[in-house]
């Protein structure tokens, strides 16, 4: 993906094979930023003199359009438009592995707790579990290693536990929204959330999350169901058709999906899924955006660049659903 090209590129121009560039979005598709000058100086020495350094070096790169230093020193880097567009067949062909990258290699992370957080008496609890078991599924997906631990200390459970025979919050809210719904509204949690309100969970609303994101997906593979009745198909990808598309929502999903193994190896760095979660949430917002525009819905004249951007939005939902754990269906 081009965050990994991306990652490889500022460690050459930097003289380095590993570390940690932090890339972070800067302003406007196709454009990333990394703090790495700031760790790379000396003291005395000014972070935009390393930054300016390393600029240098990347400029020579073909499908760099431009590297700079912004703020205080930091390199800030813009891809060429058909870099970008191209984002949408790379996601495509990689299929699951789009998420993919070696952020982490050489990391060992403890492998996860055989418990099934659904099962689980309490909220806390069930939030615990499940964030115990995605930390090393995101973490092996972004290069680190697992290692078995003796044991897996997880939090013991809450005082108001449910008595024996009785069902638990938990439970009872699977059985009220579904495993689906209630396992994304646990992933999304962080440490310090409330317990969410089932009846919450379960509406079939753009405002409930663990839906919109489900959602996302639909709307995306109804896109490819719609043209490929139509005897539609992407082939013949120009980049360009998408590249020219300066400020579209086009362009603006080609950025949120090319940030997909980023934002698995952040979570995963932090200990923190639903940091992962609420990526899906905005990724999910940008594609619902985008297929609803006109270029979208007249399925008729859609162009074969615009079914690229279907599918990767499609495939990068799925997978970002299935790190969670969470079913990813055609139709909704």
């Amino acid at each position: 993906m081009i965050t990994a090209d991306l990652r490889r590129a500022i460690l050459a121009a930097a003289g380095s094979t590993t570390g940690d560039p932090q890339l972070r979005p800067a302003a406007g598709p196709g454009r990333y930023a990394s703090s790495l000058p700031f760790r790379l100086t000396s003291p005395g020495q000014d972070p935009r003199a390393v930054a300016a350094e390393m600029a240098a070096r990347l400029e020579t790169e073909p499908w760099i359009a431009a590297a700079e230093v912004t703020g205080a020193g930091y390199l800030t880097v813009t891809v060429t438009p058909d870099a970008l567009a191209a984002v949408a067949v790379r996601i495509s062909r990689a299929g699951l592995a789009c998420a993919a990258s070696d952020a982490l290699r050489g990391r060992t992370v403890p492998g996860p707790p055989p418990a099934d957080p659904l099962t689980e008496p309490t909220w806390p609890r069930a939030r615990a579990v499940l964030a115990a078991q995605l930390t090393p599924r995101l973490a092996t997906t972004a290069g680190a290693t697992l290692f078995s631990p003796e044991r897996r200390l997880l939090p013991p459970p809450a005082p108001q536990s449910p008595a024996p025979g009785e069902t638990g919050p938990v439970a009872a809210a699977v059985d009220f929204a579904g495993p689906d719904a209630v396992r994304f509204a646990l992933a999304r949690m962080n440490p310090d959330a409330p317990a969410p309100e089932p009846a919450l969970v379960a509406r079939h609303v753009l405002a409930n999350p663990a839906y919109a994101v489900r959602y996302a997906h639909a709307a995306a593979a109804a896109v490819l169901r719609w043209a490929a009745a139509l005897g539609t198909s992407p082939a013949g990808f120009r980049p360009r058709l998408l590249a020219e598309l300066s400020g579209s929502e086009e362009l603006a999903l080609l950025d949120a999906a090319s940030w997909l193994p980023e934002r698995v190896a952040a979570a995963a760095r932090r200990g923190r899924p639903d940091e992962f979660a609420s990526y899906l949430e905005e990724l999910a917002a940008q594609t619902i955006d985008t297929m609803d525009t006109t270029s979208f819905t007249t399925i008729s004249s859609i162009s074969s660049e615009r079914l690229w951007l279907a599918d990767a939005a499609r495939t990068a939902l799925a997978t970002g659903l299935g790190l969670l754990g969470v079913g990813a269906p055609g139709r909704l």
